[in-house]
């Protein structure tokens, strides 16, 4: 039998914010609007059981985005990751997470900027932060829907200034061998690197995340800091981050690098482009059981209105 030693910094189940409350507030919400009495209702936060002290993210801020979509179990979400950094399969992330150390944590800034610098992760929860519920797209044809918590990137990136030489962003994630036992393996040429075009992580809709369900960001989702773009394929939002760099030239990120007929640079959600081992057309969306009916994919994942103007003129089957 498997016995786990719990870390200090482990989230234990009463430190998260059950899933049940959070329906609970939306159905709430729903009888209220239906009845007229919103106004009457105290903040849909506070419906909200709040996890123990020092987990659950402080002044966060309700917001609409998706507010018609129904949320995946936090259990889901916690437990079907792919992270390789902290193992190949889709469980072991969860079961490796407690070896990762987001205390303490800095992020380095730099490149084609006025003012690189390192920013403290307790800085960086200074910003005001938000709720925002997403839909979220693997390449692998699943998808769930998830409430980040977090604010828009650009709030960040602004700070050190970009110059007009800075044509794109590139993220890093930690490469610690001690924190990270899937570095282990050659499996990628470690440390995983992502990148977008300036444009792209400027867009409101890019997320810095720190959290998820209202409480801090869990190792295996990218404890303590990671990328949230909607409208692309999971593996362009990069977790862990450590060091964001803005550059004049397009980065070679990890998985163009190593299977670019199957992983573009771009990597928007497109339902008419499929990847080689995986049809893009349809979606199997997480906890709702394999023989549950599939969803179509959106183009850009939904998030068309707001991204599409981004790729005007582009082929899109070229530029996948």
């Amino acid at each position: 039998m498997l016995i786990r030693i719990r870390r200090p910094g482990d989230l234990k189940e009463s430190d998260v914010t059950p899933e049940r409350y959070f329906r609970q507030r939306r159905q709430l919400l729903a009888m209220a609007a239906a009845a007229g009495i919103g106004a009457a209702l105290p903040s849909a936060r506070a419906l909200v059981t709040p996890p123990s002290e020092g987990r659950r993210l402080p002044g966060l801020k309700d917001t609409d985005w998706g507010k018609d979509l129904e949320p995946t179990d936090f259990d889901d979400i916690t437990h079907y990751n792919n992270f390789l950094e902290l193992g190949s399969g889709k469980r072991e992330p969860a079961r490796n997470a407690h070896r990762l150390r987001p205390r303490p944590w800095s992020i380095r800034v730099e490149g084609e900027c006025a003012r690189p610098g390192v920013i403290d992760i307790e800085d960086v929860l200074k910003i005001p932060q938000e709720e925002r519920i997403y839909r979220f797209r693997c390449v692998e044809a699943w998808s769930m829907i998830v409430p980040w918590d977090g604010f828009p990137l650009a709030r960040l990136l602004a700070r050190f200034e970009p110059t007009s030489k800075a044509k794109y962003v590139v993220f890093e994630t930690l490469a610690d061998p001690e924190q990270m036992p899937g570095l282990r393996r050659p499996i990628v040429d470690w440390p995983y690197v992502e990148g977008l075009r300036i444009d792209e992580a400027m867009h409101p809709l890019t997320l810095l995340v720190t959290g998820v369900y209202g409480v801090e960001l869990p190792g295996q989702n990218g404890a303590p800091l990671r990328l949230i773009v909607p409208w692309k394929y999971g593996f362009k939002n990069i977790k862990s981050i450590v060091a964001i760099r803005f550059t004049e030239q397009q980065p070679r990120n990890t998985w163009a690098v190593l299977q670019p007929e199957e992983y573009g640079f771009y990597a928007n959600v497109n339902p008419n482009v499929d990847h080689p081992r995986w049809s893009q057309k349809y979606e199997r969306r997480i906890g709702e059981g394999l023989f549950a009916r599939k969803h179509k994919t959106l183009m850009f994942n939904g998030y068309a209105e707001e991204v599409a103007h981004l790729y005007k003129g582009m082929d899109l089957r070229r530029f996948y």
